[in-house]
């Protein structure tokens, strides 16, 4: 039942089980909860709430990349979330920094995080390379795929192949990384459900994520909430999308998908350990 996982680890933490990336949003206009967590104090307890509901690890942004948001200072960006980071690490979390800046990952990695998730897989900047191999083999990386840039991004994406486009990208990025000093190993991808993308692409995106394997890197499916899942469903409150979203986590784990970058985290936990069980039983 599902597809065998031969990747072991990523970040320091065992992949032997389905490991859960809790989103903390330090903004004020993020598709799904923006706003809700953007006072420091705010995003602290959210962080805090979701490592006792089940996260592994908490990805803290403070630039919203929704489509058609406009690009944040990097001033602002660090303003907002190095607070947060700092007492977070303190209580034990396992930080991840949500930016395409190399000034903001360097001050992130500073402060205590320790996984860098990039929506431009470390092209938007041309530091970002640099600024991960030289954070050594203690800071891991999630490359993600993303057609455009967040303003313009869902102006007619076209593919040949989804599927087949998105993991050539990605194998092109895991070489660039390599050749500038990041071992594989510290890699990790992420093939961007809905940045640039068409219902029809994530659908087949979703369909295939197996052939992602190919790359010999953890996957990382960050699917919550999505626009996708309203349009399926009917459901136009982006908060009240947990049901799909957990639907497309437990898809995604049947194809091997190891990483889960998700808002709802005690729902996706239940959710995952469930299957987990079973399909341990089915083997």
């Amino acid at each position: 039942m599902g597809v065998e996982m031969t990747v072991s680890q990523f970040a320091g933490l065992s992949l032997d089980k389905p490991r859960i990336m809790g989103i903390v949003n330090v903004t004020p206009d993020s598709f799904s909860d923006g706003g809700e967590a953007y006072r420091v104090d705010d995003a602290v307890a959210r962080g805090r709430a979701m490592m006792a509901a089940g996260a592994d690890i908490l990805d803290i942004g403070g630039e919203s990349t929704r489509p058609g948001a406009d690009p944040v200072s990097v001033d602002a960006e660090c303003a907002r979330v190095l607070p947060v980071i700092a007492p977070l690490v303190e209580a034990g979390a396992l930080i991840s920094i949500d930016t395409r800046r190399a000034a903001v990952m360097r001050a992130a990695i500073d402060a205590g995080a320790r996984i860098v998730n990039d929506v431009t897989a470390l092209t938007g900047d041309d530091d970002s390379l640099g600024a991960v191999a030289a954070a050594g083999e203690g800071v891991s990386v999630v490359l993600m795929h993303m057609q455009g840039e967040p303003r313009t991004m869902q102006q007619n994406p076209t593919y040949d192949d989804a599927p087949v486009d998105i993991r050539d990208y990605l194998s092109a990025r895991i070489a660039a990384c390599e050749a500038a000093g990041i071992d594989r190993a510290r890699i990790a991808v992420d093939p961007g459900i809905g940045f640039g993308k068409t219902i029809d692409h994530n659908l087949e995106i979703l369909a295939r994520l197996d052939e992602f394997h190919a790359l010999g890197c953890p996957i990382v499916l960050g699917a919550s909430r999505k626009s996708f899942i309203g349009t399926l469903s009917g459901e136009t409150e982006a908060g009240r999308r947990a049901p799909g979203s957990v639907a497309a986590a437990l898809a995604a784990r049947a194809a091997g998908v190891q990483m889960f970058r998700v808002h709802d985290v005690a729902e996706t936990a239940q959710a995952l350990a469930v299957w987990d069980a079973i399909a341990a039983t089915a083997r």
